[in-house]
């Protein structure tokens, strides 16, 4: 009986540390997508009076085409990420220099579902991202480079020169430039 009391009282420490430690994700501004956890004990955080200007250089596609990729999920993880930290959405400029293999993540739904045989998972996002005022940029360049025709990608999709375009061209604005 004593070690069973002693595996009880070891079962129960354990289910209380775990308790406190875990955490609920958050999605105070993109709903569906890039949950995170709450940190109120962070002492470095995001400037709630600032204007944040980002342009990201999305380029990594993932080898599962049924999942939304990694790259585009840190989007939405940023947006909430700041929107945590007290950023006001009005106060996020960002914008998306889509290319690379993660060009095929822009397909409208049925050219999605000719070229993988599923609907495309990204379309609820860039949907989510739009609404927040995220920006989303298709390199043509990445287009022409893998002949996908322009008028087949989802509308909240815009056609760019290119990624390096897209870039400079805000870079030379004052956007902070980041890569996923």
């Amino acid at each position: 009986m004593k070690n069973i009391n002693k595996y009880l009282f070891a079962f129960a420490a354990l289910l209380i540390v775990n308790l406190g430690f875990s955490q609920t994700k958050i999605n105070p501004i993109i709903k569906g997508y890039g949950g995170i956890v709450d940190a109120p004990f962070a002492k470095e955080k995001p400037n709630p009076n600032m204007e944040y200007k980002i342009v990201i250089d999305v380029a990594t596609g993932d080898a599962n085409p049924k999942a939304v990729m990694y790259s585009l999920e840190n989007v939405a993880r940023l947006l909430n990420l700041h929107a945590m930290g007290g950023v006001p959405a009005k106060n996020m400029k960002v914008i998306l220099a889509i290319h690379g293999e993660a060009i095929w993540s822009t397909l409208d739904n049925e050219s999605y579902r000719a070229k993988h045989g599923i609907d495309n998972p990204h379309i609820p996002l860039f949907k989510e991202l739009e609404a927040a005022g995220v920006k989303l940029f298709a390199c043509s360049q990445s287009l022409f480079a893998r002949n996908i025709d322009y008028k087949k990608l989802d509308p909240s999709i815009t056609v760019a020169t290119s990624m390096l375009s897209v870039m400079t061209t805000y870079q030379l604005q004052g956007y902070a430039a980041l890569k996923f």
